[in-house]
């Protein structure tokens, strides 16, 4: 398990700057995420708890946007240099460096948990573990949106990854995961990005009972 993690943290440490010139917009060219994050958002601000993580939140333009949606964000991601280009870039916010597997949370404190593409480098058998963590640290009536590559096929499928491999997932399965780590899918989007990689894009919306 700390093998793939210390891979995929040194790939992204040596990407920074590349990675963040090409992503650290707020969605501009991707309307279908920009939609599923201001759902997200509003559904987390009628909880009441604003508390918000974005974990593997990148340079963090997203928790920037979650932040600009009126929820109270913070950041957190497995690669050092990530974390040092976000705190650069949005000095006012907080990031911290952590592993998605063992978040820095209380148990049940947050009302909303972003996992954005940050779980696409997990290996298939260790994504119901941290499935699990992101439960743990939310409240009832806490949503999670989970972005992902999504694949037609019954399997996980391995792809070559442009940072590091990573894995797209049937959405049936992906969301029967998420209900067997204690919560409760109830929205998902699922669309062609129009790109050459040969996935779909996805995003489940769940909530914590």
């Amino acid at each position: 398990m700390a093998e793939h993690r210390n891979e995929t943290r040194a790939a992204y440490d040596g990407v920074v700057e590349l990675y963040a010139s090409l992503f650290a917009g707020r969605l501009e060219d991707q309307p279908f995420s920009r939609a599923m994050l201001g759902t997200f958002a509003e559904l987390v601000r009628a909880t009441g708890n604003l508390r918000t993580a974005d974990v593997g939140c990148g340079p963090g333009h997203l928790t920037a946007m979650l932040h600009d949606l009126g929820l109270d964000a913070f950041g957190l991601d497995l690669s050092p240099g990530m974390v040092g280009h976000a705190r650069r870039a949005h000095p006012a916010l907080r990031f911290d460096e952590a592993s998605m597997e063992a978040l820095p949370v209380e148990d049940g404190a947050l009302g909303g948990v972003l996992a954005h593409y940050s779980a696409i480098h997990t290996p298939p058998e260790e994504l119901p573990a941290l499935l699990a963590e992101q439960t743990r640290v939310l409240a009832p009536g806490g949503l999670l949106l989970a972005s992902f590559f999504a694949t037609e096929g019954p399997e996980p499928v391995r792809f070559d990854h442009k940072v590091t491999p990573a894995y797209s997932w049937p959405v049936d399965r992906f969301a029967d995961l998420m209900a067997g780590a204690g919560l409760v899918p109830f929205a998902r989007l699922l669309h062609d990005p129009a790109s050459a990689r040969g996935f779909l894009d996805a995003h489940v919306l769940a909530r914590r009972p």
